[in-house]
């Protein structure tokens, strides 16, 4: 969370966090594309050998105020590939939230199971227990017929208390959904530390 005192501003920073392929991008490229042009800026891509994208995405989405700031979300999703920690540890870094897309095809189970101990590793670096961060997590790829049932999916990963949602980011369908939820568990928690 960072506030800019001039232009009465917070912005609150939402990482996509998650595997290789697991659809982070297709989470932001569907957003970028529904959302109203003059609400949101360009979408920034960084290429990287090996890894289909890095994108660093600033979607300006006006959601109301906290106090008397106007909330930005920034939206950001990580490389997935492993060999990219270092990255993926540096965007996570002042993450306000997070959204963890899991790839549901049986085969992509252990690149999951990693991930999301990685994660829950940078974030304990930063002194920042998993509990203590907004986090939704995205069954996506539910479409598809290796997609391993969601209850199967949460006993596996062990993300019993975090919320879950599926989705078919490819589709568009869940992309709005996780979109809200992580919103909405970033602004009260935000609304928490700020009063």
């Amino acid at each position: 969370m960072h506030i800019n005192w001039q232009s009465r501003e917070i912005n609150l920073k939402i990482v996509y966090y998650g595997p290789a392929l697991s659809g982070k991008t297709t989470n932001l490229e569907q957003i970028h594309a529904r959302i109203d042009p003059r609400r949101r800026s360009d979408l920034v891509s960084l290429k990287t050998q090996g890894d289909r994208t890095l994108f660093f995405d600033f979607l300006q989405l006006e959601l109301g105020r906290i106090g008397s700031l106007t909330p930005k979300i920034q939206l950001y999703t990580v490389p997935g590939q492993s060999y990219y920690e270092a990255s993926r540890k540096l965007v996570l870094r002042g993450a306000d939230g997070v959204v963890f897309v899991v790839d549901s095809a049986a085969e992509r189970l252990t690149a999951n199971v990693q991930a999301f101990q990685d994660m829950r590793a940078h974030l304990a670096s930063f002194d920042t227990p998993l509990n203590d961060v907004p986090v939704i997590v995205q069954f996506n790829k539910q479409d598809l017929p290796t997609a391993l049932p969601p209850h199967v999916l949460r006993m596996l990963l062990h993300t019993d208390s975090l919320p879950v949602l599926t989705a078919s980011a490819k589709c568009g369908d869940g992309v709005f959904t996780t979109l809200k939820a992580i919103t909405r568990g970033v602004m009260a928690y935000v609304q928490r530390e700020v009063a």
